[in-house]
C-alpha cells in the first residue's frame, strides 16, 4: 500500500507559516491539505493567488492539493471512518514525545494557532497528540518548524 499522508492547518494566522508548512509538505510528499478556521487559502475569496502564501511555498500550493473544510469536526470523523489515524503535533497532558510516533498507510497531520493551539475539543478527535519536547527557556517552536520537525521524523525521512 502506497502511503498517504494528509495535513490539517486549523486556525494558522500567518500567511507566511501556510506557505512554509505547504513547501515542506511537498517536500515530504503529502497528498493534501486540509484548511479550516481562518487559516488563509492559497487563493483568496475573489479567487487571486495570496501573495504571501506563493512567496514562501515556491510553488507548493499548486502542487499540493488542497481545499478549504467548513466543519472540520464533521471532516475529521469522516478522515477517521475511512481509516485515517489522526495525529496533533501539540502540547498536552496527554502527549507522547513525537520520535515514538510513526506515521503509516493513511495519516493525517494536524498542527493548529501558533499562539493558542489546538482546543481541547479538537485534541479529543485526535487519536495521537505528539509532543517535540523543549530543552531550552521557550515553551514552543514556530509552527512551521515544529510541522516540519515531526513530519519528517515520523515518516523517518
Amino acid at each position: 500500500m502506497i502511503q498517504d499522508t494528509r495535513v490539517i492547518l486549523h486556525n494558522i494566522r500567518s500567511t507566511h507559516n501556510v506557505g512554509s508548512i505547504f513547501r515542506t509538505a511537498d517536500a515530504a510528499g503529502v497528498s493534501h491539505i486540509y484548511i479550516s478556521g481562518y487559516t488563509p487559502t492559497p487563493i483568496d475569496k475573489f479567487g487571486r493567488k495570496q501573495k504571501d502564501i506563493a512567496k514562501t511555498a515556491l510553488g507548493a500550493e499548486d502542487s499540493v492539493h488542497w481545499e478549504y473544510i467548513e466543519n472540520l469536526t464533521k471532516y475529521i470523523a469522516h478522515l477517521k471512518k475511512d481509516g485515517y489515524t489522526i495525529v496533533a503535533v501539540e502540547q498536552s497532558k496527554k502527549s507522547v514525545d513525537y520520535k515514538t510516533v510513526v506515521l503509516r498507510d493513511k495519516s493525517v497531520v494536524i498542527v493548529g494557532n501558533e499562539v493558542l493551539g489546538m482546543s481541547p475539543t479538537l485534541l479529543k478527535q485526535c487519536d495521537v497528540v505528539a509532543e517535540i519536547p523543549m530543552r531550552g527557556k521557550k515553551e514552543s517552536l514556530n509552527v512551521s518548524v515544529a510541522f516540519g520537525i515531526a513530519l519528517f521524523r515520523m515518516l523517518g525521512i
